[in-house]
């Protein structure tokens, strides 16, 4: 990754939107979504600023001195932070940068994903939100969560978020009046000469929802960096007695 993706909770924050025009009201409207209070001057206890007109480069030099991150449409080399194109579905929002590369890839992408996602992924992830309490209590350990969700989330699932969900607040009472307990697994994975390139879709999905993966010190980086972020690594050649939770071994071929 060239930039770190974030998302930041604007609700109440002043955000200070320097400049006149359409770009500089695009940026205020934006702002204002995402519950943030515009303001034209600067002020004590802000944090971010986006800046448009000629004085672009000047107005950002000086806020930057004053401890704000500051973004400069149009100019990543002057800006702190990027905006994405973003796809909006409430609690649920997808963003898509190209690092200041090209706005327009990163639209066309946006669209794409807007034709994609269902309308109410937002009412989806709002049901999930209100059940977390009852799943953790029936499912104490955060590997049995995780393969919980996973299964109603999972392609074909009771939740699959490119589906449409009527109800989702049934589905997740259905799965856990049926007394759903989550098993061990284990799967491994042999990586080629071609490395990451030949990979499957199948390896790819157990590789982004392992808990715990296992590797040689010889594999390669391109292959580490499709891992899922946050799972439990471990440089060994297989996987260790009584790991829980779904464990992807990888073998190494060179």
């Amino acid at each position: 990754m060239e930039t770190l993706p974030l998302f930041h909770r604007l609700a109440g924050a002043p955000v200070l939107v320097v400049g006149d025009g359409d770009m500089a009201e695009a940026k205020a409207r934006l702002v204002r979504e995402a519950g943030g209070t515009v303001t034209r001057h600067w002020q004590p206890g802000q944090k971010l600023a986006f800046v448009t007109g000629e004085d672009a480069a000047e107005q950002a030099a000086s806020l930057r001195a004053q401890g704000l991150l500051v973004n400069v449409p149009d100019q990543p080399e002057l800006s702190d932070f990027l905006v994405p194109a973003i796809v909006d579905r409430g609690a649920v929002s997808v963003a898509i940068g190209s690092s200041g590369a090209s706005a327009a890839l990163s639209k066309a992408l946006k669209e794409r994903l807007e034709w994609l996602l269902p309308a109410n992924l937002g009412a989806m992830a709002a049901a999930i939100r209100a059940a977390r309490a009852a799943v953790t209590h029936q499912h104490p350990a955060i590997e049995a969560r995780r393969e919980f969700w996973a299964a109603l989330l999972a392609p074909g699932g009771k939740l699959d978020p490119f589906t449409p969900q009527n109800d989702p607040e049934a589905a997740i009472a259905e799965a856990l009046a049926g007394g759903y307990f989550p098993t061990r697994s284990c799967h491994e994975i042999t990586v080629g000469p071609a490395g990451a390139e030949a990979l499957t879709l199948a390896d790819l999905r157990r590789m982004a929802q392992a808990d715990l993966v296992v590797y040689p010190a010889s594999l390669p980086v391109a292959v580490l960096a499709l891992i899922r972020r946050d799972a439990a690594r471990l440089v060994a050649d297989g996987a260790p007695a009584g790991a829980a939770g779904r464990i992807v071994v990888l073998r190494h071929l060179p």
